[in-house]
């Protein structure tokens, strides 16, 4: 009972952190994805907001992710914005976001989340490096008072028209003062706060230096007021402020179940769930590395969870969801202990909906970019990429091209770049290993691999043809567990036409156990 009562203050504390961080990301990320035009009565805030409340209860009870953390996704913006606009409105939009989660539900049930098992893991730490180096450039104008850009936003290219760099250049020219300041000691206290002095002082074991980092903030925040460095409204946590509780009902949108006609609705319901389901098992492959304790993630419960939680967000008018790697990389930061941080952060969100805005209101978006500086750093650490040079350049190179493709596309196209390359390599290495050579007594002795394939027939045949006349050749098959076709009829046709025409004594040995 003791151990429990330790876990469950740890997992408060997490899901507190974890709360800290999400909450201006389902604000930024709600406000960037209903930003379409010529489309009435959007909803803006609360949309981000309800998917992290679904996230949070509904997907943290049911995964079994013990470190994942599940809410609104900046990589699906662009997709939201384009299918809202494609089916003429929200309610229409909401229909789709329950039939992806209905679909996700299949892909559960028909244990499809393996597939997240063959990405490479030189792949996997090129976009936990990715994402780290995002968050440093992404959250930077933010910590001098630069908020042009959404507060959560991780694209190369902008909503606004610009990009990662010139919205960096845009903010070394236009910061506020009071901003720079309380990003400076953020930093500078989440520094502090991790040396060894710190770490072992009981007090500071027990609180998140995040926390601390926000309570810091806050209170310089509330110095600077009436002064120069007055930290204005707009570099603060925006939450809508309810009036009273019957205020909801005119944020809440419903679905509109007549757009099940609309066979567009299915469309955009397909996308979303294939883009949702690979961006959470991206996730909860990197998360369950980033994990401590090494828990492993069942990839395909976690789809059967994203897939109840997309339709839950769907019916009470909420964006749709995944897996986080930033979230999930704070909640790991934090300390937490089980899934419980997860709801609790979840429970949050309700109680900032509903009765807190205004003290949340007090944060300064300075303190939070400050913190997840800090976990992109810890992403992205200069030896994780000597680590990866040294393990050779069939794991440094596709994970650099990772890394580069994420920073200037997205999530999933920086993957699929990385991927490619991965191939390239495992078809190279294939097509090198799949036999040995030895020479003795003159006798060329060619000793197949367990596995031939017909990726190998080039290596085979150029072996054979480059041959000299007159030579012998014994080709021995006793390690060979599986061989295709394609190779079979190879060596027999080069043992009727080609050993003749060379005049090259040829022999196959220990090939019965794999002629049908």
């Amino acid at each position: 009972m003791n151990a429990l009562n330790k876990f469950i203050g740890k997992d408060l504390l997490a899901g507190l952190v974890v709360f800290l961080v999400a909450l201006p990301l389902c604000l930024g990320i709600g406000l960037a994805s209903t930003n379409v035009e010529n489309i009435p009565s959007l909803p803006s805030l609360f949309p981000g907001l309800l998917a992290g409340v679904v996230g949070g209860i509904v997907v943290g009870l049911i995964s079994g992710s013990r470190v994942g953390v599940s809410g609104p996704a900046a990589g699906l913006i662009t997709i939201i914005i384009s299918s809202i606009t494609l089916l003429g409105s929200y309610e229409a939009f909401l229909v789709s976001v329950i039939l992806a989660g209905i679909i996700q539900l299949i892909f559960g049930f028909f244990k499809l989340g393996i597939i997240a098992k063959y990405v490479p893991t030189s792949v996997i730490k090129g976009m936990l490096a990715a994402i780290g180096i995002t968050l440093i450039l992404k959250e930077f104008p933010h910590l001098l008072g630069y908020d042009k850009d959404y507060f959560g936003d991780e694209s190369f290219w902008q909503l606004d028209g610009h990009n990662t760099f010139s919205e960096l250049a845009y903010s070394l020219n236009a910061f506020q003062e009071g901003s720079v300041i309380i990003g400076a000691l953020s930093i500078l206290a989440i520094i502090l706060l991790d040396k060894p002095f710190f770490k072992r002082n009981r007090l500071f074991k027990l609180i998140p230096s995040a926390l601390i980092v926000v309570l810091l903030g806050v209170v310089i925040q509330l110095l600077f007021k009436g002064s120069f460095l007055e930290v204005s409204s707009k570099h603060l946590v925006q939450l809508p402020i309810l009036s009273s509780m019957g205020e909801i009902s005119k944020v809440l949108f419903f679905p509109d179940f007549s757009a099940l006609g609309n066979w567009q609705v299915y469309t955009v319901a397909i996308t979303i769930a294939l883009v949702a389901s690979l961006e959470t098992l991206l996730s909860v492959e990197a998360t369950d590395k980033l994990d401590p304790e090494k828990y492993t993630t069942p990839t395909s419960r976690e789809l059967t969870a994203q897939g109840i939680g997309n339709i839950f967000s769907g019916l009470i008018g909420g964006l749709p969801i995944t897996q986080v790697v930033v979230r999930s990389s704070a909640n790991i930061g934090a300390g937490v202990k089980t899934k419980m941080a997860t709801v609790f952060h979840g429970i949050l969100l309700v109680f900032a909906i509903l009765l807190l805005p205004a003290v949340l209101n007090h944060i300064p978006l300075a303190s939070l970019a400050a913190i997840l500086i800090m976990i992109g750093y810890k992403l992205t650490k200069a030896g994780l990429f000597k680590e990866m040079f040294y393990k050779g350049m069939d794991q440094f190179i596709p994970f650099v091209l990772t890394i580069v493709g994420v920073l200037f596309t997205d999530l999933l196209k920086g993957i699929g770049i990385g991927l490619m390359v991965s191939i390239y390599y495992i078809l190279r290495r294939n097509f090198q290993n799949h036999f040995t050579k030895s020479e003795v007594d003159g006798v060329l002795r060619i000793k197949l691999s367990e596995e031939v394939t017909f990726l190998n027939k080039v290596g085979i045949h150029t072996t054979l043809e480059n041959a000299a006349p007159h030579s012998k050749i014994t080709i021995d098959a006793s390690n060979c567990k599986s061989i295709d076709q394609d190779i079979l009829e190879l060596l027999e046709e080069f043992k009727k036409y080609g050993s003749v025409h060379k005049e090259i004594e040829f022999q196959l040995i220990n090939f019965q156990h794999l002629k049908k």
